[in-house]
């Protein structure tokens, strides 16, 4: 049995992105390997979220969770900071990671574009911190997007070098997790790009259904086909995409044969695609409705969370404590 990690950041509510990216095969997972999933607090304080709003954050991620199927009876559930051996490790762990690797990693890089009056030391360690909150519980499989995948291969060298320095076989190198194919990446409304708050292009699980049809009919096109069989630009792919993943294969056929025959009609398109959203968005926003107003089943979820997971990452940290030659007398 694999040992599955994967952790979203507690910065506001999931999206259709975060659903097919991860959270629909999650729910088959939990079932079939040993999980690990939490709510990465720790990693959002780099962009110094409203303090009055984390704990809201965190307590959205949850609801949002659940209502899309993880069963914290059958997988581990938890917020990272309820675990506070993860700072630790990743304290340890930031001993023998250089300034120089993490300097030239993508995403910092794009951090310090984007807010180059907050490049703070935390945006800088961000990999080892995500490489700790992975081996702490030894996982051999993280789900993982294209924008993660150099932070995981950071990972990878992080425990190489732990073995190889200390002569030990402790760390195995994960491996991402893209669910017997490719990395899934849904597109976001704008045209380009993946769906994310950031980007302000999600349609996300707790959005209402007027407000579903409100994005969907804003989604950026272009004049249409002007030859049968032209390929799609990538505005319409992207849609293609999203209708792909919400709609019965036959509707997709249907409006693949408008777009062959230059008979397709963008606002027909929309208004089905935004329906489809509907029918797979609407049961789960219900389901969070009920959930987040029940603070004694989150509190009880988040306790045994936190029980179980230190219980794993204690384990791993008390041994490379040892390993590195951290006694007690």
């Amino acid at each position: 049995m694999e040992t599955v990690l994967s952790g979203i950041r507690s910065t506001g509510n999931l999206h259709l992105g975060n659903y097919f990216g991860a959270l629909k095969n999650f729910v088959k997972m939990q079932h079939e390997e040993r999980c690990f999933f939490f709510i990465a607090d720790y990693h959002s304080l780099t962009t110094h979220p409203d303090p009055k709003m984390l704990h809201v954050n965190v307590k959205n991620v949850l609801a949002e969770y659940l209502a899309a199927g993880l069963d914290p009876e059958v997988a581990t559930i938890y917020v990272q900071s309820d675990v506070p051996e993860v700072a630790e490790l990743s304290l340890l762990l930031s001993m023998h990671a250089y300034v120089g690797e993490l300097e030239r990693t993508t995403s910092f890089k794009d951090k310090i574009r984007k807010q180059p009056n907050n490049v703070n030391i935390g945006l800088l360690s961000y990999p080892v911190l995500m490489a700790a909150d992975i081996l702490q519980h030894r996982a051999t499989r993280v789900p993982v997007g294209k924008d993660q995948e150099q932070h995981l291969e950071l990972t990878r060298r992080f425990a190489r070098r732990f073995n190889q320095l200390y002569q030990v076989d402790f760390f195995p190198e994960c491996q991402p997790y893209t669910f017997g194919g490719e990395l899934i990446k849904i597109p976001g409304l704008d045209g380009t790009g993946k769906m994310g708050k950031s980007e302000g292009n999600g349609i996300f699980l707790t959005d209402s259904d007027a407000a579903i049809r409100k994005k969907v009919m804003k989604a950026v096109t272009d004049s249409g086909p002007t030859a049968p069989d032209s390929p799609m630009p990538e505005v319409i792919a992207n849609l293609f995409t999203i209708l792909k993943a919400v709609s019965t294969p036959d509707t997709v056929a249907h409006y693949t044969e408008l777009w062959n025959r230059c008979e397709i009609r963008y606002g027909d398109l929309k208004k089905q695609l935004a329906e489809d959203i509907i029918g797979v968005i609407a049961p789960i926003r219900e389901r969070i409705q009920d959930i987040i107003n029940d603070e004694a089943y989150l509190s009880r979820v988040l306790k045994q969370g936190a029980e179980k997971a230190r219980e794993s990452s204690g384990a791993t940290l008390a041994e490379v404590r040892r390993i590195m030659g951290i006694k007690p007398f």
